[in-house]
């Protein structure tokens, strides 16, 4: 489905596109793990063949495979131990999680995604 949505599309594009996806359709599962084992490899295989950088492509998906981490209370392995304490709410959780969602976004695509093009990644 994520290929019919970036087809046609500029890689530099694509590669915003599915690394936004990738990051919130954290919300969706209940481990890192089985959401890098059943997202990853696919996402990587639609950027490459829209033309990104493959190397520039699994370093961000690799660094969003932790990242997206701090969105849910339940999305990571320590997570539910922090959790449970009862120091947060869900509902605070979720809100600064999301908030910490767009910091990671906007530093890793927009500040680093500078840097990698002085470094030559693109």
């Amino acid at each position: 489905m994520m290929e019919g949505t970036v087809a046609g599309m500029s890689w530099v594009m694509a590669l915003f596109i599915l690394a936004v996806v990738y990051f919130y359709s954290h919300y969706l599962f209940a481990s890192n793990t089985a959401h890098v084992s059943a997202m990853y490899g696919a996402f990587l295989a639609v950027l490459v063949a829209a033309g990104a950088p493959p190397l520039l492509s699994a370093l961000l998906l690799g660094f969003f495979s932790n990242l997206f981490s701090c969105t849910t209370h339940y999305g990571s392995g320590p997570a539910p131990v922090f959790f449970g304490t009862g120091y947060v709410d869900q509902k605070k959780w979720w809100s600064i999680g999301f908030f910490i969602s767009i910091i990671h976004i906007v530093v890793w695509l927009g500040i680093g995604g500078a840097w990698w093009k002085v470094l030559g990644l693109w």
